[in-house]
This record gives structure tokens, C-alpha cells and sequence, in this order.
């Protein structure tokens, strides 16, 4: 059996928290969330700025990632397979179509965004590179879920967190809508994430 590092474990918790659609977090929001007392949370909060993973906005007080943190990722999603193979195609798709365009992969039930081409009209404003989207709440995430039956099926309610009121958060009723997406070819995305916005993707 491996060993696992708590305070590593407690870091990571951090991190993947300051890297959420929200950003910037509070010392008091991070300790809520975690569940851990303040003074364990300040002192991960401070031994990641002195390695640059995290660092202190200067107006609003609030923890967000550290340039150090973003270099490393941005290294490996340049070297990212699906990344360099989506370019030129999606590049080519949003200029035919005039159209954004998002290449996302399956990330620990969630969609890694891997690769994007912005058009003013594509409504996507907000989306970047490395950002990390619910499956259940957008057309590229069900477009992955729909050949994904096994993540599905293990899907709860506590998972299917709302974002409006348009957002599916009960299992039966994301997987009967699955099946559509299945059988039509493609996705979309109703208010489900942004209200106002309106999206489709094609599963292949």
C-alpha cells in the first residue's frame, strides 16, 4: 500500500480550489470548504506563494494561483496530444463557421479545456485554456458523457451541482437526456451553465 502525505493531499485540496471557475478564495472561504482550521489552511496558503503555486491578490487580500503554477500548466497543455492535434482543424471549423470553438478532454469528471479559438459572436467570453468545466451542465461535457456510460452510471445528486435554474441535477433525468445525445449526434447546453447562453457540440 503507498503512503500518502496528508499536508500534500491538503495542498493539492487547495489548489484545485484556487483553480475553480470562482478564482480568488479568502483564507475563511478555503477554510470553510476544506473543513480545517484556519491556521492549518494559512500555512499551505503560505508555503505555496514562497514557491509561486499561489500568490496574494493586492486588492482584494484573497489567494489566487501563482504564475509559477500556471507556467507549469500551460508547458503541459502545450505538449497535450488532443491539444496539438485539435489546432489546425479548429482553427480552420471556427473560421468556416465564425464560430468559437472549445477541444475539451475527460478530467476527473470534469471537462479539461485543452484548446480554444474565440469569435466575438461565439458567446463563450470567460472560457480559457486549462479551465475545468462541469460535464453535466455543458453541451462538450454531456457530448463526452454520452459515450461514457460507466461515469454516468456512477453519477450521484451531491455531484450534479446547480449553476441555474435550467441545470439538470437529477441523475435519471441527465441519463434519459444522454441517451438523446447518443442517438442525435449532438449536445447542447440551454442556460444550463451561464444564464443567457445557449450552446451545442457535437459529440464526435
Amino acid at each position: 500500500m503507498s503512503a500518502r502525505i496528508q499536508s500534500i493531499q491538503r495542498a493539492a485540496a487547495v489548489l484545485r480550489l484556487l483553480s475553480a471557475r470562482s478564482g480568488r478564495r479568502a483564507l475563511a472561504e478555503l477554510a470553510s470548504e476544506l473543513q480545517l482550521p484556519r491556521g492549518t489552511v494559512y500555512g499551505i496558503v503560505r508555503t505555496l506563494q514562497t514557491v509561486a503555486f499561489a500568490e496574494q491578490d493586492s486588492e482584494s487580500g484573497k489567494s489566487q494561483l501563482g504564475a509559477a503554477l500556471l507556467h507549469i500548466g500551460s508547458r503541459s497543455l502545450n505538449g497535450n496530444e488532443l491539444r496539438l492535434r485539435a489546432i489546425t482543424w479548429a482553427d480552420a471549423l471556427a473560421t468556416r463557421l465564425d464560430e468559437s470553438v472549445l477541444v475539451g478532454m475527460l478530467h476527473e469528471n470534469h471537462v479539461l479545456i485543452v484548446h480554444q479559438v474565440l469569435r466575438p459572436a461565439g458567446g463563450l467570453a470567460g472560457v480559457a485554456v486549462g479551465d475545468l468545466m462541469p460535464l453535466h451542465a455543458t453541451a462538450l461535457g454531456k457530448a463526452l458523457l454520452a459515450h461514457h456510460p460507466r461515469i454516468v452510471g456512477e453519477l450521484t445528486a451531491d455531484e450534479l451541482e446547480r449553476y441555474t435554474d435550467g441545470t439538470l441535477t437529477d441523475p435519471d433525468a441527465l441519463k434519459e437526456q444522454l441517451g438523446g445525445v447518443a442517438a442525435r449526434g449532438w449536445a447542447s447546453d440551454v442556460e444550463e451553465l451561464v444564464p443567457g447562453r445557449c450552446l451545442d457540440r457535437d459529440p464526435d
